[in-house]
């Protein structure tokens, strides 16, 4: 468990109205604005003013994360189509945004032109994989409109796409994840105990007195996030249990990479794993650390070749994870960019005060060197609608460490940072740099930090960012737009272009127990 170091704050009444007026009230699901454009309408000052909304988002079977087998010469054309299926949703989320877009009738036939569309799209995929191996998106066309909010903020749709159920905080599902954010189960099943038992107090949801607060205005943008999805970190009871002991065999050194904060002239809403040779393949923009050749059009050879932000020039890897945003009603310089405004990604966006860079050891084995270009996602960005299977990433404050949240943000006390801890899977199959969905060639630790059959112990990647979000103002993660926002979608990607000295060293380092930089 970390160690608790700072002391307790408290919040003020006008945080507590801030958070409740623009933290926005109103369900913890989805918010689909009448009368809104993009980006929110202005006031005489420039600045984005909050919008009431309608209750509801798109659902859609996630098609990338089903496939399993891919042939690797069909793979561009399947990567080129998965994200032409995002687009899609992205652009009917945006049609039924609109004024016109949100009556029912309306809605309807977005809906079913979208299914049409993306049919059709299926369609290409299948024809790229051939064979028996299309069998695999049979049944994935169809979207759904997904109501789930009130104006009162009360959740009418607790059963979420996964047979998540949220329900409490309670973050069980017949997916394993029960366990103190221990990283457990079959190929890297995360166990996630955030119960309600864990995270219940007296007027928890939104700060000191925010549930007593109405409206549903529904964020900035008008897509989240929600008054629920904030909570005082100092009415979070502690939650974080000790890790494994480790054993004789165990390998306790670290391994520290200092790579920087991201410089912002390098942000771009593009993902290279997920939607290579894609532009705007994420819909959302990210910060970057590392290397600094990152876009939708780099490939190995343009990794190698690249400079880094790294200290050390032998690290070049890619370290990237979406930012974060004040929810402050101003514009960014990406307002009305494709990734930012148009997609609902909206306010300042926040410099990391920190990015902690950490590789560890596995408690009953040595770790074996990754190898180069090993990709590595972890947490899930459509975890909204997905279900908590893979949502992977922890929220806090400094000084409050021993207690991690998941699917809500924090509300730090005075002169306590926002935290973003990214804990990556630490076990490897031992053959493939990636998978078709970008998660089979990798797996948690079980409870007990030994690796699952078949999978070998790698240099455990943990990222923490600290952030010091502007008094009294409430934030968001960015997202794809139909994502609303929510915490739980949170998610970092790594790409290993380590020199294989570096990696070595970092091995070494590990497996005999000292602490290296």
């Amino acid at each position: 468990m970390r160690q608790q170091t700072h002391k307790r704050g408290r919040f003020t009444n006008k945080t507590v109205a801030i958070v409740a007026a623009l933290a926005l009230g109103g369900g913890g699901a989805a918010i689909i604005a009448a009368n809104a454009s993009a980006h929110g309408d202005k006031s005489d000052s420039g600045q984005n003013s909050t919008l009431s909304a309608k209750a509801g988002t798109i659902q859609c079977p996630d098609v990338g994360q089903q496939l399993s087998d891919v042939p690797d010469k069909a793979r561009p054309e399947v990567d080129k189509n998965l994200a032409e299926l995002d687009n899609q949703v992205a652009k009917a989320y945006q049609q039924m945004n609109s004024e016109q877009g949100s009556q029912q009738g309306a809605r309807d036939a977005t809906l079913s032109k979208l299914n049409q569309q993306r049919s059709q799209t299926l369609d290409n995929i299948g024809t790229a994989m051939g064979g028996d191996n299309s069998q695999q998106l049979q049944g994935m066309a169809d979207c759904k409109w997904q109501e789930v909010a009130t104006a009162d903020g009360q959740d009418q749709n607790n059963q979420q796409a996964g047979d998540q159920q949220q329900g409490d905080n309670n973050q069980q599902g017949d997916n394993g994840q029960q366990g103190d954010n221990q990283q457990q189960g079959d190929n890297g099943q995360q166990q996630g105990d955030q119960q309600g038992g864990d995270q219940q107090g007296d007027g928890q949801q939104g700060g000191e007195g925010a549930n007593d607060v109405p409206g549903n205005a529904g964020g900035q943008a008008g897509n989240g996030p929600s008054q629920d999805d904030f909570v005082d970190i100092t009415k979070v009871q502690p939650n974080v249990k000790q890790p494994p002991q480790a054993q004789n065999n165990g390998s306790t050194g670290t391994f520290t990479s200092d790579c920087g904060v991201g410089d912002p002239n390098l942000r771009n809403s593009d993902n290279v794993i997920v939607a290579p040779g894609v532009g705007n393949g994420a819909h959302h923009t990210h910060d970057y650390v590392g290397n600094d050749s990152n876009d939708a059009f780099a490939n190995n050879d343009t990794f190698e070749q690249a400079g880094t932000s790294c200290a050390n020039g032998d690290d070049k890897s890619t370290y990237y994870w979406p930012v974060v945003r004040a929810q402050d009603g101003k514009d960014e310089q990406d307002a009305n960019d494709l990734g930012g405004g148009q997609e609902g990604n909206v306010g300042t966006i926040l410099t990391p005060k920190s990015s902690t860079i950490e590789f560890k050891g596995n408690p009953q084995s040595k770790v074996t060197a990754m190898p180069k270009f090993l990709r590595i996602i972890t947490g899930d960005a459509k975890a909204f609608t997905n279900g908590d299977k893979n949502a992977n990433t922890s929220w806090s404050c400094t000084g409050f460490e021993d207690r991690q949240l998941t699917d809500k943000y924090p509300l730090c006390p005075e002169g306590s940072s926002v935290t973003r801890t990214f804990d990556f899977q630490s076990c490897w199959d031992g053959q493939n740099i990636d998978s078709a969905n970008h998660r089979d060639h990798v797996a948690f630790a079980n409870e007990d930090g030994s690796c699952p059959n078949g999978f070998k112990a790698i240099p455990q990647l943990v990222n923490t960012i600290t952030y010091d979000v502007p008094a009294n103002t409430p934030f968001a993660v960015d997202g794809f737009p139909e994502q609303l926002h929510k915490p739980i979608t949170d998610h970092d990607d790594f790409i290993n272009v380590m020199s294989e000295d570096l990696m070595n060293k970092a091995v070494d380092c590990i497996n005999s127990g000292q602490q290296c930089n």
